[in-house]
């Protein structure tokens, strides 16, 4: 009887001890989700899903037709006149010699953002990987970051040409004008990467779903299973002071050309009011949706969205027009091209 109450009694113990695995192990893998969200590596978010600019069909169709003219009209253009600059020696000027520079960084923001929006418009899951995602936004901002200072030195150039004729030349000679396209790039590269730096490493572990078509600084911070304070900081800091700073310059500076013109010339400033407010509107058009975004980083609607269409997809059509094909010299030079094919064919 005692050995079989011993075997008994080693039977309940190892039932016992079996019960007391089984409730172990769920409790190692509920620790794995707080493990997994110790770094970049770690993160459990792999890709991230565009919500896009409307769930109509109809609409998508629109849109993608829409920007699929948009974007050619975009790359053809600025390859006009990068070209037409570049194989023009008449053309071989500081002004000419910036406005180049700026097409080249007006395709490069469009096709950051327009060709993958174009594609997602008919795809019923819009997905980024991760990877995809961050070099996006690197590529965004540094190439926004040289848009800036590209045009801070245009507006120098027309301060320069109408302001100090009889030194304009000395003074943008080709060395300042590739300093100026070289400080552009810095600056651009070190803006995108003050940012970059804090972002790259936030851990992501819950919802994976951004209210754009691109990725951006404020909306992924969102999606971070951290606190957002300090990051909605840098951003307002380094994004949002960038933009009100280097807009309210500009457009001082074309104040201040102005009243120099209107001092200079008895009160007519009818031809100078008409070239400065072009410039005057690609720049609120192209500052007012950085504004928006960054000095208030954490967007609580999703207007934002739409507005950057016009940074992405209508600053960038517009600049070919009002800087250089409205401009009297290429005007003349595109319509002599033209009559010699006219009259060749």
């Amino acid at each position: 009887m005692a050995l079989k109450k011993t075997e008994s009694q080693r039977q309940k113990e190892l039932q016992k001890q079996g019960h007391d695995k089984q409730h172990q192990i769920p409790q190692k893998d509920q620790a794995l989700p707080t493990k997994s969200i110790g770094g970049l590596n770690d993160s459990v978010v792999s890709e991230f899903v565009f919500l896009g600019l409307s769930s109509s069909w109809e609409t998508k169709v629109f849109l993608m037709l829409i920007f699929s003219w948009i974007y050619l009209g975009i790359t053809l253009g600025n390859l006009f006149i990068f070209f037409l600059v570049l194989f023009e020696s008449h053309l071989h000027s500081p002004m000419y010699f910036l406005l180049a520079n700026l097409s080249l960084i007006d395709m490069g923001v469009t096709s950051t953002t327009v060709p993958k929006m174009i594609r997602d418009l008919l795809n019923e899951y819009k997905l980024i990987s991760f990877q995809s995602c961050m070099t996006q936004i690197c590529f965004s901002h540094i190439m926004g970051g040289v848009e800036m200072v590209l045009l801070i030195a245009m507006a120098f150039d027309r301060y320069t040409a109408i302001c100090k004729p009889l030194h304009y030349l000395n003074i943008m000679n080709p060395k300042i004008c590739v300093s100026l396209v070289i400080a552009g790039w810095v600056t651009g590269v070190i803006h995108a990467m003050s940012q970059f730096a804090f972002i790259i490493n936030l851990p992501f572990c819950g919802p994976n779903e951004v209210d754009s078509f691109y990725c951006d600084f404020p909306r992924i911070i969102k999606l971070a299973c951290t606190e957002g304070d300090k990051f909605e900081f840098i951003i307002a800091a380094n994004s949002g002071c960038k933009s009100m700073g280097t807009f309210f310059l500009l457009i001082l500076s074309y104040i201040f050309i102005l009243v120099t013109v209107w001092k200079c010339s008895s009160g007519d400033l009818s031809k100078a009011f008409v070239t400065l407010s072009a410039h005057i509107t690609v720049v609120v058009l192209f500052f007012t949706p950085c504004m928006f975004l960054y000095v208030w980083p954490f967007p609580t609607s999703s207007i934002d969205k739409y507005l950057f269409i016009v940074d992405f997809a209508i600053t960038p059509v517009l600049n070919p027009a009002i800087y250089t094909l409205w401009n009297k010299d290429i005007a003349i030079k595109r319509l002599n091209k033209w009559g010699h094919y006219i009259k060749f064919c």
